[in-house]
């Protein structure tokens, strides 16, 4: 029987970055033993709760009770020291450590290292056959997969004996199988008594996962459900205030001619490690051509070196035309005058410069567009005009060209890129990760706007690690893994299953 005294208890809690009110006096209760989800949309302040329950942030008002003691957790220390781990979303790990280092590391006993390794050794053979975390203990982070990565990540929190697990989308660089394996860990904890916070916008996840869920909307805390008692798309209206089309709408295609034609594409990293190995496939006008795999496996640097800003060899035709593939540095700026247009996967490395303002990000790679210019000037007030016509139309909010990047959720920082880059109507669209970490509202509107442009005869290269993503839009699918294509399918002929296995680089048993 499920003890009756919270894990986790916050009342009232309310935390305020200037005039934005984050937390508006959120109360919550957490059973021990259990796994329960928290989602919301971006900007919902799902972050930042956490944030203070593990110690980065200091709420302005509420209160903390951990297994009904109220508890002051100033910084993460003490939120280790109450117990409470957590995942994030990026791993934090040093990729030049092993497994066993990485757990140790910042836990250390005494100033000689060596007895702190023996007995994390020990100690980590033990909670790997306990919990079925199975990992090679001398194995380099740099030499294992993002899956076996995430168990490590685990491991760390259970090594300092954590009790409470919060886990930040956990399966947002994962194939499939790797995410199946996650959520039978967790099963697998939570029956052993570990309280599990999973924060995700997954709504497949909470439902097959989760126990109990929390709804969040502007900061506020608007629903606390059992999971059996409530459906997907009653969860997508508590979180977005109105109903929300959870399948993408559109019709069959009517592809046009090649406007890509991509021969044997091959990219070296800056060590001379060959990342793109021949990459072979072509894209038609009126068509949604997806790149399905794992984080990692050569996406990256097909799309850098097809918008212009990665060195390649190759063979690459656009509308008929040979591709310069030098990766010059004028080579973003001619093919977006040519009509191809760039979404780059890591929206606040590549896409935006965070410290600039929404409207000087819109101008990025167009600012010599007449229509932002005045004889040799640039003229700001049309950007700016621009800008503000733009976020009113893919709504981006607040809706203020002169609020800095970095000052946007992640889903309104999309939709500042794709407002900039889909407006041009170009001929080829290269998008990359369109929704990575944006709400299901969000999803929604992106997914959309990425079909009107197909539909208007466009060709589109996507490439996203969410399978649904890419089962949904795409009319064709290449899969890749370790810098190859391992095959294409057909959407309707084939399943996440299969796709899978080609993402993992297996090709027996699949037709």
């Amino acid at each position: 029987m499920t003890n009756s005294v919270p894990a986790i208890e916050l009342v009232g809690i309310s935390k305020a970055f200037g005039p934005v009110q984050a937390n508006k006096n959120i109360s919550i209760c957490v059973m021990p033993g259990t796994i329960h989800g928290i989602i919301g949309e971006n900007g919902a302040g799902k972050s930042t709760l956490m944030s203070i329950l593990y110690g980065f942030y200091k709420a302005d008002a509420g209160e903390i009770f951990i297994s009904g003691q109220k508890t002051t957790i100033p910084d993460s220390q003490a939120a280790i020291d109450a117990g409470i781990g957590m995942v994030f979303q990026h791993f934090k790990l040093v990729e030049n450590f092993t497994v066993l280092e990485n757990v140790v590391l910042g836990a250390e006993e005494g100033l000689m290292l060596g007895p702190s390794l023996s007995k994390a050794r020990r100690v980590l053979k033990s909670l790997s056959e306990d919990y079925g975390l199975n990992v090679e203990p001398d194995a380099k982070i740099e030499d294992i997969g993002v899956g076996m990565q995430q168990r490590v990540e685990i491991l760390k929190a259970l090594y300092r004996e954590a009790d409470i697990l919060i886990l930040d989308e956990p399966t947002g660089t994962l194939t499939p199988s790797e995410a199946d394996q996650l959520f039978r860990i967790l099963e697998r904890l939570k029956t052993e008594g570990k309280t599990i916070i999973l924060i995700t916008h997954k709504l497949r996840e909470i439902m097959d996962a989760t126990d109990t869920v929390s709804v969040m909307r502007a900061g506020e805390m608007t629903a606390t459900v059992k999971t059996s008692e409530v459906s997907p798309p009653e969860l997508a209206t508590m979180m977005v205030g109105r109903k929300v089309r959870l399948s993408v709408s559109k019709n069959a295609n009517s592809s046009g001619p090649k406007v890509l034609e991509v021969q044997d594409l091959r990219v070296k990293d800056s060590k001379g490690v060959e990342r793109l190995k021949g990459a072979t496939f072509d894209v038609h006008a009126g068509e949604i051509l997806g790149i399905a795999g794992v984080a990692g496996n050569g996406q990256s640097q097909l799309l850098e070196a097809l918008g212009g800003y990665q060195k390649a060899t190759g063979n690459v035709l656009y509308k008929g035309e040979r591709m310069d593939l030098s990766g010059v540095v004028s080579n973003g700026q001619i093919r977006r005058k040519n009509g191809i247009a760039h979404v780059p996967e890591d929206r606040q490395s590549e896409g935006l410069i965070m410290d600039f303002m929404a409207w000087e990000n819109v101008a990025f790679g167009y600012h010599g567009d007449p229509a932002y210019c005045k004889r040799v000037l640039i003229d700001n007030r049309a950007i700016q005009t621009d800008t503000k016509q733009k976020m009113e139309r893919f709504d981006v909010r607040p809706q203020d060209p002169h609020l800095r990047a970095k000052s946007f959720s992640g889903g309104n920082q999309q939709k500042i890129v794709l407002s900039r880059e889909i407006e041009r109507s170009p001929d080829l669209l290269l998008i990359g990760q369109p929704t990575r970490g944006v709400d299901i509202g969000a999803i929604e509107f992106i997914h959309q706007h990425i079909v009107a442009l197909r539909d208007e005869g466009k060709a589109i290269l996507l490439v996203s690690v969410e399978l649904d993503e890419i089962l949904s839009l795409s009319d064709r699918i290449a899969v890749m893994f370790d810098g190859r294509i391992m095959g294409e399918r057909l959407p309707e002929d084939t399943d996440e299953r299969e796709l899978g296995l080609l993402m993992a680089g297996m090709t027996k048993g699949v037709a």
